[in-house]
């Protein structure tokens, strides 16, 4: 198992900081969030790009996914949200990334409307970021927050350009256990995203094991060659704890989860 974290929990951090901070702790990969508050998003110029990949690589981490907001299902014209996914896909490129996370963003229309328009655009970029070597990942988010929204939409894209990120605070929240999330996104998962909340009512992150989340039961559905990244909301909840100082922990955590699932195996 490879470990990562998203820098949604360190708002505004240089990259060498955050690079540094999960080389410190054992973690193997950064997902990037590709927001213009951050140092890298697709505005980014090539010079500072070649930069940024040069600072991971020196800490000895990766990038394992650019953390895009493109939203696949929203409505509206598919030119200006494909030309965003191309633009995500060559900036993930640039960073050796494999992986471009999207959202899905079509809660204010009908399931069909929104599954067709998640389907058409995820078809006509699919090829184009396979021809990068990256996958484009549709997280179980907001409108298709179950593994079953999402594979509906994976099942009839069906490239191997377009996957599957497993959100387990989304997937919990729309009622599914773990075992079916894993069983419905099958071989559309790239990877899972773990988190911790007090309630379904109260989404503040927590430490990881300090919450409600059922994370055993999704860790032991994670490939056992794959990645689990901790994603740490700070950035939508700035009164919640600092990231940087539970990160032992939360690597910690994560490795006796594992290790407990290779054991009951």
């Amino acid at each position: 198992m490879k470990y990562a974290f998203s820098t949604l929990g360190l708002p505004g951090t240089p990259l060498d900081r955050s690079a540094t901070l999960a080389a410190a702790h054992g973690y193997d990969g950064l997902e990037l969030r590709a927001h213009p508050e951050e140092p890298l998003h697709p505005g980014t110029p090539a010079g500072d790009r070649i930069e940024a990949l040069r600072t991971v690589t020196a800490a000895g981490v990766t990038v394992l996914a650019v953390a895009g907001y493109a939203k696949v299902a929203a409505r509206g014209e598919d030119a200006p949200v494909l030309a965003e996914l191309r633009s995500l896909v060559r900036l993930a490129a640039d960073v050796e990334a494999p992986y471009v996370r999207v959202f899905p963003g079509g809660g204010d229309l009908p399931e069909p409307e929104a599954d067709a328009n998640a389907v058409r655009r995820l078809l006509s970029v699919a090829p184009f970021a396979e021809r990068h070597g990256i996958r484009i990942l549709l997280e179980t988010h907001d409108s298709h927050r179950t593994a079953a929204a999402v594979a509906g939409v994976l099942d009839r894209v069906a490239q191997p350009g377009a996957g599957a990120l497993w959100d387990v605070l989304h997937t919990w929240l729309g009622g599914e256990r773990p075992a079916q999330s894993r069983r419905s996104l099958g071989g559309h998962l790239g990877y899972l995203q773990v988190k911790d909340v007090a309630s379904a009512e109260d989404l503040t992150p927590l430490g990881l094991g300090a919450g409600v989340l059922p994370l055993a039961e999704a860790v032991a559905c994670a490939p056992p060659d794959g990645w689990l990244c901790w994603e740490y909301e700070r950035r939508w909840y700035p009164g919640a704890a600092e990231f940087a100082g539970q990160l032992a922990q939360g690597r910690a955590h994560l490795g006796r989860l594992v290790a407990h699932g290779a054991h009951a195996e």
